[in-house]
């Protein structure tokens, strides 16, 4: 049986990417790796469409695929409050990051266009020639969370979830099997009506001495899975990236952008 569904995946190949074409395979969904940075002519608009990938790459297709692609609102984690972030959060410019004196966590709200990690000051920013200085960031007070889980959402109920790190480490394991599986679904379930849109991802963690805190949100259809049962990851990522004409008047306040595309 097949859905009219296809998933069309970047030429990068990752265990997520596998997991999902998998999953999609035995949903009846069609599987197709692009091989380069444009959509073949014969696959342009292609009905039914979906797409995993990396921000940059998805810029690049997403027009021509028309793929919409729900993304969290770049200041969604500034605007929370402290008793579900543990910490001082704001959303402001690089230009203006660049004038901090004091060590901050600092990154893209949705994009990698450069590290996200502890700075000592502004002055250790990518400077102008590296990055726009209009380009928003998130600049956050310097926590360390025990342990770190992902959450895959659909409609505000987690549908999968995997630990991911403990100290800082890289320790993967279904939130089925992690002891802390109710306090983390718990507090997830604090977050329904703060603004994210109906499929997503949001990364949450246990702040030693603060408790349960979120430590960022991402979109569903640029996240690793870990040990996310694919299946149900699969779901979420085809709701957040399908067809540009099939969203919501209420869907289309988190679309991301699509720029533009210049060809050669």
């Amino acid at each position: 049986m097949t859905t009219g569904r296809t998933l069309f995946l970047s030429p990068r190949v990752t265990a997520t990417g596998r997991a999902l074409a998998d999953a999609a395979r035995r949903r009846g969904v069609g599987v197709e790796t692009l091989r380069e940075w444009r959509v073949p002519q014969e696959r342009r608009r292609c009905p039914g469409a979906s797409l995993y990938a990396g921000p940059l790459f998805a810029d690049a297709v997403g027009r021509e695929l028309g793929v919409g692609l729900l993304e969290p609102p770049a200041d969604w984690l500034a605007r929370l409050p402290r008793e579900l972030t543990g910490r001082d959060i704001a959303c402001t410019t690089i230009d203006a990051a660049r004038g901090l004196r004091r060590p901050a966590f600092v990154k893209p709200p949705n994009d990698k266009s450069f590290p996200a990690r502890v700075y000592p000051d502004g002055s250790r920013l990518p400077g102008p020639d590296a990055v726009d200085g209009t380009e928003p960031v998130l600049v956050s007070d310097i926590v360390a969370f025990a342990v770190e889980y992902r959450l895959f959402l659909l409609d505000g109920e987690v549908r999968t979830g995997s630990r991911y790190a403990v100290g800082g480490d890289l320790d993967v394991a279904p939130l089925e099997a992690d002891p802390r599986r109710g306090e983390v679904l718990a507090f997830a379930s604090r977050l329904a009506g703060t603004g994210l849109p109906s499929a997503i991802v949001v990364d949450v963690g246990l702040v030693a001495d603060a408790g349960w805190a979120v430590v960022e949100a991402n979109a569903a259809w640029a996240s690793g899975h870990y040990a996310c049962d694919a299946d149900a990851a699969l779901k979420v990522v085809l709701r957040a990236a399908r067809p540009r004409d099939g969203f919501t008047a209420a869907e289309r306040g988190f679309l991301r952008p699509a720029p533009a595309v210049v060809r050669a």
